[in-house]
């Protein structure tokens, strides 16, 4: 079992001492106790309270399953439903100097003079019914991409398919480069099998087997030299890189009165740090510590909200952006699990009854720590800013008294230990 379930805390004083409440006088003059009257939960509600802008799409709309910002923080590129990939580019100009990806200028949807599309091999598989996954280079040259059938390698200029390899079954569910080596890959496989592949010499290395149900998740970090792995059946392992072998394996703890559904998936993403380890789930958010896989601290959204369906880190690991199956969106202060900023569907969702719209993945900017993007079901991609004025999403709220492992709940923020 996992060891995310906090134990009951005691109510603990100004001066961390263990005390009842009766023995508590409270200091006029407390800061934190001010602070804490003050600070109120940013709420967006309305398009005119952030920057918001949906992608030019001349395609098909079929459902976002995957999205990423190019390392160089000048395109966004999209996997579809239909196996196909979608890249924006920013164009340089006068009211954008930097090409980075911005609200404030529209991008180009990018295509070849060829007129060729990056489209996945689907094999005989339905691709409604496959599990999409790529991964980026570092330089941004290649991306590597499946969606059911052969793992395809793409020329990010030419769209050209470089290779294809790996023909199912079993089928490719996660892809990633190795840090050091962009020709090694880890690719997690529906089987639950994680192979370890040489591109260049077309070659399974080694054969990782440790999880029960398909894998929904892989994590390298390079300072601790391991792999971290997660699946559909909510269990973490970590690997050495120098060997392979499994160094711990750890199962999330699933908050009570949650049923996970049976497709739910596990997502990993190492901190800024390299050490400490963002973990989603449907029914959580949760911080664990590698290699040991210790759980500092878990935040279980609000029921109303639905199940979450992507998170990730900003792109210096300050705040979480959280995507939820109702259209919000939650922005969380990573270090204490505390939401600071909700955004709400009418914020960027035309009202549309007929049509539930919600998004599917969370993509962070990599050098603006304040920009996202959302994948839509409907075929949309949507970025987000903050408002000049603000600058940011919101504020942090004041730090809590006490330390040690936490539950925090998403309704307020507070801590609720789970009993």
């Amino acid at each position: 079992m996992g060891d995310c379930a906090a134990p009951v805390a005691a109510i603990v004083g100004t001066s961390n001492d263990a005390r009842s409440l009766a023995d508590v006088k409270p200091r006029i003059t407390d800061e934190s106790v001010e602070k804490s009257r003050i600070w109120k939960l940013t709420e967006i509600n309305e398009p005119s309270q952030c920057r918001t802008l949906r992608l030019p799409d001349s395609l098909t709309a079929m459902r976002v399953s995957r999205l990423i910002y190019t390392n160089s923080g000048v395109a966004i590129l999209a996997l579809a439903s239909n196996a196909v990939h979608k890249l924006w580019k920013w164009p340089r100009s006068d009211r954008n100097s930097t090409w980075k990806a911005t609200t404030s200028v529209a991008p180009q949807l990018w295509q070849p003079s060829s007129g060729i599309l990056m489209t996945n091999d689907i094999s005989d598989t339905d691709p409604e019914e496959a599990v999409p996954c790529f991964a980026l280079s570092k330089n941004d040259s290649y991306v590597m991409s499946a969606s059911g059938g052969k793992i395809s390698l793409f020329n990010m200029m030419t769209f050209k398919t470089m290779t294809t390899f790996m023909p199912p079954p079993p089928p490719a569910t996660f892809l990633a480069f190795h840090p050091q080596d962009n020709n090694i890959i880890a690719i997690g496989m529906d089987d639950s099998s994680i192979q370890i592949y040489n591109v260049r010499v077309d070659e399974v290395k080694t054969k990782l087997k440790g999880h029960q149900k398909r894998i929904t998740g892989l994590a390298f970090s390079h300072t601790l030299n391991v792999l971290v792995s997660s699946g559909a059946d909510s269990q973490l392992c970590v690997w050495s890189t120098d060997g392979w072998e499994k160094q711990t394996s750890k199962f999330l703890q699933i908050p009570n009165g949650r049923a996970a559904s049976p497709h739910a998936e596990t997502r990993v993403q190492f901190h800024q740090d390299q050490i400490h380890l963002l973990v989603v789930h449907e029914s959580q958010i949760a911080i664990f510590e590698a290699p040991k896989l210790e759980c500092l601290k878990q935040w279980v959204p609000r029921e109303a909200s639905g199940p979450i369906t992507h998170a990730t880190f900003s792109c210096d690991s300050q705040m979480i952006y959280v995507s939820f199956e109702d259209g919000g969106v939650g922005v969380l202060t990573a270090s204490s699990l505390r939401l600071r900023c909700r955004i709400i569907p009418a914020a960027y969702l035309p009202p549309n009854p007929s049509l539930r719209v919600y998004p599917l993945v969370i993509a962070a900017h990599p050098s603006d720590p304040n920009q996202f993007a959302l994948g839509l079901t409907d075929g949309g991609v949507q970025i987000f800013e903050p408002l000049e004025s603000e600058g940011k999403w919101g504020t942090s709220p004041p730090a809590e008294n006490g330390a040690g492992p936490s539950t925090t709940s998403g309704a307020t923020g507070s801590e609720a230990p789970q009993r």
